[in-house]
Order: C-alpha cells, then sequence, then structure tokens
C-alpha cells in the first residue's frame, strides 16, 4: 500500500462561524498545496462558544449547517479527503451532539461520530467544564473507510477511555483520529503522554488536530497538533500558534508494529475483585 500525505490544522477559533470556517478553509487550502492527501480539523473548529445559551443558540441541525457546507465545498475544490474536525450540531430535542465528519475528494459525507465521553470537570485553576449539561453522547464507534485504511473516529476527552481506541482497532481502524480544544493546564500534563499511549496500545497512526491559543471567551488551549506513528513516536508537532504541521504516513506500519507486539490478539478473560 502506497504513503500519503496526512495533515493536522490548528486553529485559535472565535465565537461566531464565519471567520472561523474561512481560516480553517485556507488552512486546508494551504495543506493541499503542501501535498496533503488527507487533512484534519480541530474539535470545535467553526466555533468556540462558552455556556449552554450561547452553543445552543449558534447550533445549527446538521442539513442547515453552514460549516459542513462549506467544508464539503473546500474537499471538493482541494480534491482532499477532509476530517472537518466538529460541529455543534442542534438535535430534535434541544441539545446539541458534538459531531465529527469525514468528508470525500466528491464532497460526499462518507461517516460522521458523536463525542462518547463528556468533558465534566473541575480544575485547579477554577476552570469548569459541564459538556453534558449542554451535549447529547453518542453512543457508537465508528470506523470511517479511507483508500489507505480505517480512521476510527474520536474526539478530545475521548482519549482517556483507552478501551474505545482498543475495540476500534480490533474493528479495522489503522488510524485514529483525535481532534481537540484541550485546555492548557490538562494539555502540559497529559496531552502528549495520552495519545502517544493510545498509539502503542492499538498500533495505528494518531492524527491529533488541536485548538491553541486564548479565545474571545478567555479561554486557553494548548495546542501541540500532533501526528504519531504506530510505535509511538511523535513525527510532527505543530507547537503553539496557528498553522498546519504534515507528515508522511506509512500504512505498512500498522502490519509491522502490530506484528512485533500482537497484543490486540492477547485478550483473555478475568474475574474482577470482589
Amino acid at each position: 500500500m502506497s504513503s500519503f500525505n496526512a495533515a493536522c490544522i490548528q486553529v485559535t477559533a472565535g465565537r461566531e462561524l464565519e471567520p472561523n470556517i474561512a481560516a480553517a478553509s485556507e488552512l486546508v487550502r494551504r495543506a493541499r498545496d503542501a501535498g496533503a492527501d488527507l487533512v484534519l480539523m480541530p474539535e470545535n473548529v467553526a466555533m468556540m462558544e462558552w455556556g449552554k445559551a450561547n452553543i445552543t443558540a449558534k447550533a445549527m441541525p446538521e442539513d442547515r449547517h453552514p460549516a459542513l457546507a462549506a467544508f464539503r465545498e473546500v474537499a471538493r475544490e482541494t480534491g482532499v479527503w477532509l476530517h472537518a474536525g466538529t460541529l455543534a450540531v442542534k438535535l430534535a430535542d434541544g441539545m446539541v451532539a458534538n459531531r465529527a465528519f469525514v468528508i470525500d475528494p466528491a464532497g460526499t459525507v462518507v461517516a460522521s461520530y458523536d463525542k462518547i465521553h463528556m468533558f465534566d470537570v473541575d480544575l485547579d485553576n477554577g476552570e469548569s467544564y459541564r459538556e453534558s449539561a449542554t451535549f447529547a453522547p453518542g453512543d457508537r464507534g465508528v470506523v470511517a473507510h479511507t483508500p489507505w485504511g480505517g480512521l476510527g473516529l474520536t474526539i478530545c476527552y475521548d482519549v482517556r477511555f483507552p478501551h474505545l481506541y482498543r475495540a476500534l482497532a480490533k474493528a479495522g481502524a489503522d488510524f485514529l483520529s483525535v481532534p481537540a480544544a484541550f485546555t492548557r493546564v490538562t494539555g502540559q500534563a497529559h496531552w502528549h503522554v495520552l495519545l502517544r499511549a493510545r498509539a502503542i496500545e492499538a498500533g495505528c497512526y494518531v492524527f491529533a488536530p488541536a485548538q491553541c491559543g486564548t479565545h474571545e471567551t478567555g479561554r486557553q488551549t494548548f495546542g501541540h497538533a500532533l501526528i504519531i506513528d504506530p510505535w509511538g513516536k511523535v513525527i510532527a508537532d505543530a507547537g503553539e500558534d496557528p498553522g498546519f504541521v504534515m507528515a508522511e504516513v506509512f500504512p505498512e506500519q500498522v502490519a509491522e508494529a502490530r506484528r512485533k507486539i500482537p497484543a490486540l490478539t492477547h485478550d483473555r478473560p478475568f474475574a474482577l475483585p470482589e
């Protein structure tokens, strides 16, 4: 199987959709001009808003979402496979889905995934998050089929739940996507090590596009969009500023890593303590 170039973009998204859509679309064009075949956007790429009322007011149904329409057009224009990060999709019951989309070069949505694990945490610096107050959690794992292999879809906080990644690898994922808006505090402590661990455990490439910098809401995100190989080596790191990183991906390295350490085939049943 031939190699391909994957690019992860990094943005500091604001509260309004149009400038965010324009900035992300331009980075896709730049990545394609640099040779990217697959381009991945971060979580909340079209809107970094705060609070249930504000998010719900700006969320849109999937069939009328301007960001999804724009990104489908960018995929057609550039001819890339595009992971369109995540968008706030309004649901019939008034809740919102944090939904990832994979778009082929014809502009067709070939897969979507709703974030399963909700970021409900209180940090030592006073930051508090309650995603479950606004977002309806997903309930299914998804592997998108690309010309190079299976792309397992996850989002941000999912990275702390390794069983999801193991299940995706067993379901055919060769690559794992983790679009994120990691806080600066948790990113400094955990971002690199968690993503490297998921790559090693699953024997997969990991693509982790990211939000970075200080947003209009005052929230700070960590940046460092990463591409990691199946042996756990970081092969691209975007640092702290908007832009993109790209790396050549060799799908045969997935089989090689799993041949060396075939842990995915070594599960055994066990009893839990009383």
